[in-house]
């Protein structure tokens, strides 16, 4: 459940942060009459994001056994593909997020264009949703109860779209990049567990023959049943017993990203390089 809520929230509050920034700027721009282009292009995005969530599933139920595996490889290589692009697009793009998208509101505000409102709204929702739609198919397909999983998904969104709405009211102030750092850790753990699940239905889809050899026994720690074992496998995406090649990819994956992620921001290191460089002027003084 709470992998699902992480997703939701930091895949939701990307689209509603968007959204509620652009609308925003237009209600103090006093053009409020404009939110109807935002409202559709954020309600053409939703239906294609779902209509594509639904497909994929049916597809794959109707495919056979190792299809299926080889289906649900792909969506989760994906998944991976997809968290890992984001986390390092928002390490970029997080601080100069609101000023960008203003400046974008304001160019198609001075031109008089609805459509690139509908099309700023709908390709910020249908972005974030696609990835949404392939993360959590990729975990629901590993996970031992879909129902608690999905319940997180939902209160991950309905959350992010509460932020999105006060941040449109201007009740909530968000340190973006404080809170995409704190879900890029989870989210890294969380894409690590299903690069590992991924070696193994590519394995059972016979695409992945080597490293197939027991590397570890956690069935002391990851116990069948337990909610620490829920919380173990959906988390850290570790499983009672892992292959040599599900082990090499999970640490190949986590070690680096982590890395990435907890490694101070550019700028962030260009400010405590001034105030180290302050300090000892301060002393002498």
């Amino acid at each position: 459940m709470l992998p699902t809520f992480v997703i939701g929230l930091r895949e939701g509050v990307e689209a509603s942060l968007i959204v509620g920034i652009v609308a925003a700027f237009l209600a103090q721009q006093g053009r409020k009459e404009m939110l109807r282009y935002v409202l559709l292009g954020v309600g053409l995005a939703i239906l294609i994001c779902t209509g594509i969530g639904v497909g994929l599933q049916l597809l794959n139920e109707e495919l056979p056994q190792r299809q299926q595996e080889m289906l649900e490889t792909v969506i989760g290589l994906a998944a991976v593909a997809i968290v890992t692009f984001m986390i390092f697009w928002m390490r970029k793009h997080a601080r100069g997020l609101k000023s960008d998208l203003e400046g974008s509101v304001k160019e198609a505000l001075a031109e008089g264009s609805a459509r690139a409102l509908v099309g700023m709204s709908f390709f910020a929702v249908l972005r974030e949703g696609i990835e949404t739609v392939v993360f959590l198919l990729a975990i629901f397909q590993g996970a031992t109860d879909p129902t608690a999983a999905g319940l997180g998904a939902v209160l991950g969104i309905l959350l992010a779209i509460v932020i999105g709405y006060g941040i449109y009211r201007g009740g909530i102030h968000l340190n973006l990049a404080r809170f995409f750092k704190l879900t890029a850790v989870v989210l890294v753990f969380v894409a690590a567990g299903l690069l590992a699940n991924a070696a193994h239905t590519a394995w059972e889809a016979g695409w992945l023959t080597i490293l197939q050899g027991q590397a570890v026994d956690l069935g002391w720690l990851v116990v069948p049943g337990t909610w620490t074992s829920a919380l173990l496998t959906g988390m850290l995406g570790l499983q009672t017993t892992m292959t040599e090649a599900q082990v090499i990819l999970y640490l190949g994956y986590l070690i680096p990203m982590l890395a990435f992620v907890l490694w101070p921001e550019p700028w962030r290191l260009g400010n405590l390089r001034k105030k180290a460089a302050r300090a000892p002027n301060a002393v002498d003084a």
